[in-house]
C-alpha cells in the first residue's frame, strides 16, 4: 500500500526527488557514509524550516492565551443554530491573534511530505531492475536476472558507482540501511538494530509532542488534540516498521532537533512559555483591580468629612 502510494506521488514529484538525491549525492561524495550523509541533509531540511518551526511554536501560545475569549464565545453562541457563526467568530479570532489550533501538533505533520520523499529517495537508490531473456518461446520459458540500477542520481557520482559495487547495499556502520526491520535478515539478533531505530523515533516523536503540550494547557484541556497527540506516535510507529533504516535516521535526527530547537526557543524567551503569559495577564489584572480599591479607600472619609461640615452649618443656622 505505501509502496502504490509513493509511486502515485513519484510520478508527480520526481523533479523534487532528484534534487533531494542530487543533494545527497554530492554530501556523500565529501563524507562517504550513507547514515553521516542522511544526517547532514537532514540538518539542512531542519535548517531551512526553522522559521516554520518558531511560527508554529507562537501560534500554540497564542491558542493558550486566547482560551477566555474562545469559552465567552461557546457561551454566546450556544445550540446548533448558532455552530456556524460561533466558527466564523472563532477563525476571526484566530486569524486577529495569530493562532493555530493544531498549533502543538504541526511540527510532526510536516515532517510527512519529507518522510515519503526520503522514502521514496532511497527506494530509487536502490532499485533493482529485472530483465527476462527468452529461451524457448514455443515453451514459454525464459531466464531473468536483476541487476542494480540507481535511480535520481548521475551515474557518474561516487554513490551511484558505490551502489552498484555493493549490488544496491548502502552499508553503513555494519548496517545495511536500505533495510527495514521485516526485511529478510540473517538472524534475529542482526533484526534488532532496526527495530532499535523504530523505538528511538516513537520516542523522540512523543517526547517532542509532550515538550509542547506541557507549555500549552489549551491542549492538554482539549480532549480531540489531546487524543491526537496520544495516538499519532502509534500512527507514525506503523509507518516507521515499514521504511527503510535510512529514512528512520533522518526521522530520528530531525526530532531531536525540533526538540532542542524549542527548548531553546523557551530558554531564550524568544516565545514566552504558557504559564508565564497566563501570571503576566494576571498581574495586570490585579493591577487595575487595585486601582478602584483605592479610591473606594479615600470616598468614604471624603463622604465623612462632607457630611460633617454639613451638620456644623446646620448648628450655626439653629445657633442664630
Amino acid at each position: 500500500m505505501l509502496a502504490s502510494i509513493t509511486h502515485s506521488i513519484g510520478a508527480i514529484f520526481q523533479p523534487v526527488f532528484k534534487l533531494f538525491a542530487l543533494i545527497l549525492a554530492f554530501i556523500y561524495s565529501v563524507v562517504p557514509n550513507y547514515t553521516l550523509a542522511i544526517m547532514l541533509l537532514t540538518i539542512l531540511i531542519m535548517g531551512a524550516m526553522t522559521p516554520l518551526t518558531i511560527k508554529s511554536t507562537k501560534s500554540m501560545i497564542a491558542m493558550q492565551r486566547i482560551q477566555p475569549e474562545i469559552k465567552k464565545l461557546q457561551q454566546k453562541y450556544k445550540g446548533a443554530e448558532n455552530r456556524q457563526q460561533l466558527n466564523d467568530e472563532m477563525m476571526r479570532l484566530y486569524k486577529e491573534e495569530g493562532a493555530n489550533p493544531a498549533g502543538g501538533c504541526l511540527p510532526m505533520f510536516i515532517q510527512m511530505p519529507f518522510l515519503f520523499i526520503l522514502y521514496d529517495v532511497i527506494r530509487g537508490l536502490t532499485n533493482i531492475s529485472k530483465t527476462a531473456i527468452a529461451v524457448n518461446p514455443a515453451c514459454h520459458l525464459s531466464i531473468a536476472y536483476t541487476h542494480v540500477a540507481p535511480r535520481y542520481i548521475p551515474n557518474s557520482s561516487k554513490m551511484y558507482c558505490d551502489l552498484i559495487a555493493s549490488n544496491g547495499k548502502m552499508m553503513s556502520f555494519g548496517l545495511d540501511m536500505a533495510l527495514k526491520p521485516f526485511s529478510h535478515h540473517s538472524s534475529i539478533w542482526a533484526a534488532l538494530p532496526y527495530f532499535a531505530f523504530v523505538a528511538v523515533a516513537v520516542v523522540l516523536q512523543y517526547v517532542q509532542m509532550s515538550q509542547m503540550s506541557k507549555r500549552n494547557p489549551a491542549s492538554q484541556a482539549n480532549a480531540q488534540m489531546a487524543n491526537i497527540q496520544k495516538f499519532m506516535p502509534i500512527l507514525f510507529a506503523y509507518i516507521y516498521l515499514l521504511i527503510p533504516a535510512a529514512v528512520l535516521v533522518y526521522m530520528i535526527v530531525s526530532s531531536a532537533i525540533r526538540i532542542g530547537t524549542q527548548d531553546l526557543m523557551f530558554r531564550t524567551g524568544m516565545v514566552q512559555p504558557a504559564a508565564a503569559a497566563a501570571k503576566v495577564v494576571e498581574g495586570k489584572a490585579t493591577e487595575k483591580a487595585a486601582k478602584p480599591k483605592a479610591e473606594e479607600i479615600e470616598a468614604p472619609v471624603d463622604q465623612k468629612a462632607t457630611g460633617a461640615n454639613r451638620s456644623k452649618n446646620k448648628r450655626k443656622r439653629k445657633g442664630r
